[in-house]
This record gives structure tokens, sequence and C-alpha cells, in this order.
């Protein structure tokens, strides 16, 4: 079976610079396909052009190359936490990131009605899980896809791991929404990259089931400033760290009067 070589993204948060970084490096390692887990906006200061290369780049037909107009495999994106507030409500959101979701619907609503309703119909037609013939891909967790985190620490609560790991459509599950990559398997074991690492074969002797978090594009938060992504070949993983120009993006974000000055300031320690 021809698998796609897929880039596996997440977490841009509205972070052009990063966003743009992510994507030439991974065409320059022969990337054929983009899947995006979620959280195109939020945070940072350009959301409608991270919406624009997103739709371009994940579109399940007619995907396009992001700098030029040549196909791509087709590709997909989910629904992330802040693609439903911003479609429903930041209830459960800090205040930050409520005043990041409520300034990014004035961007939106501030274009022309053709772009507005190009934007509102996209993100009203996200799915929070998806599969392709060899993955899940969910922005959270499998069990519940939108909002529970994965993090290093719960590869010791086997009641949630057990329960996440039930509830797995396929073998494989790639997740974002923590920010921190990491590979947890279904034998216990935890797997956190510090790099660029791989490629590693997921299968194992003594492993069945995998959920592969593959970090966040626009704000890391693993303590290391450089963006994280992954590459899946239908057999092995690839953990890619690339660094970009986060003061270009902290500059954008301070350039915006209604973005707290913090949702700059974090980008320059990954946190």
């Amino acid at each position: 079976m021809s698998y796609p070589k897929t880039a596996i993204i997440s977490d841009l948060h509205s972070n052009v610079p990063a966003v743009e970084t992510a994507l030439r490096d991974a065409l320059d390692r022969g990337v054929e396909r983009f899947v995006c887990l979620g959280d195109v906006i939020g945070y940072g200061a350009e959301p409608r052009p991270c919406l624009d290369i997103v739709m371009r780049i994940c579109a399940e037909e007619g995907a396009l190359h992001p700098f030029e107009d040549t196909p791509l495999e087709p590709g997909l994106c989910l629904l992330g936490n802040h693609e439903q507030a911003l479609l429903e409500t930041p209830v459960d959101f800090n205040p930050k990131a409520r005043q990041a979701i409520e300034w990014t619907r004035q961007e939106i609503g501030n274009c022309d009605r053709d772009a507005k309703l190009r934007y509102w119909d996209f993100l009203g037609e996200l799915e929070p899980t998806r599969c392709d013939e060899l993955a899940q891909y969910a922005h959270g967790s499998p069990r519940r896809p939108v909002h529970e985190y994965m993090i290093p620490r719960d590869s010791i609560n086997t009641e949630k791991m057990r329960a996440n790991f039930d509830a797995m459509q396929r073998d494989l599950c790639f997740v974002g929404h923590s920010h921190v990559p990491a590979i947890y398997y279904d034998d216990g074991r935890l797997f956190r990259p510090s790099g660029t690492e791989g490629p590693y074969e997921l299968a194992t002797e003594t492993s069945s089931k995998a959920i592969i978090n593959v970090g966040s594009v626009g704000q890391p938060r693993d303590g290391d400033t450089r963006l994280s992504y992954a590459i899946f070949d239908g057999r092995c993983i690839t953990f890619v760290r690339v660094e970009y120009s986060h003061e270009d993006a902290a500059e954008r974000i301070r350039a915006v009067s209604e973005l707290p000055d913090y949702l700059a300031d974090r980008l320059a320690v990954g946190r």
C-alpha cells in the first residue's frame, strides 16, 4: 500500500513566521501531504493568513502547495478547542486566551462578505477526530478529541491511558493540544524527543498501540523555542524541530493592542 509522506502539524496559533518555516522545511524533506490537528487560530497576530494557508494545503479536494500552484495529496484539518471557542464561546479559557479569541472573532468579522463566509464555512465543517487507513487524528486525545490534554506525566496514570487506548479507532493516534511532543505506548513506555529525531518504527514487539503528540508549530511549551511537527510515512515517525524567527512573531503580536504582551513574551522561552 502506498501511503503519502505526511507532515502532521498542530497548534499553529496564528503564527505565520512559524507556519511558513515549518512548511518550507517539510517540503524540503519531501512531504506530499499535510494534516493539521487543529488550533490554527488563537494567541497569535495573524489568524486569517493562517486559515488561508491551512485551507489551501489541507483541502480534501484540490490541496495545493503553499508557495506555488502545484497539487498536493489530499489533506485534512481538525477542530481544535480554539476553533470551537470561536464558533461557540470561550467559557473555559483563561483571560488572555479569551482576549485573543474575541479579537480573532473581530478580525474575521472585519473582512469582506465572501471571505467571511469562506472562513466560517471552513470552521463550521471541522470535525473533532478523523481516521485514514492507518491512523486516527485528534486535537486532544482519542477519548476526548477536542479538550483532553496528553502530557508526559499522564504516562503513569494507568486509568487515563487505558481509557484512551481503548477509545482508539486505529492502532496509531496523532494528537496535539498540550504543545509537548511525545509518544505514549500501550505497554507503559514514554518517549520524549529532544530535537529532530527518527525515523522510528512505531510498531514494536511489546506494544501494539501508540499515541503520538506532535508538539506545536506556533507556540512550543516544552522549554524549546523551536517549532515542532512530525512526519509519518506509513511506517515510521520522525520528530522535527526547526528554528524560526520567534522575535518576528512576537513583534507582530505586540503590534496588536488588543493582544496581551504575555502571548509574545512566552515565544522567547518556549512556555
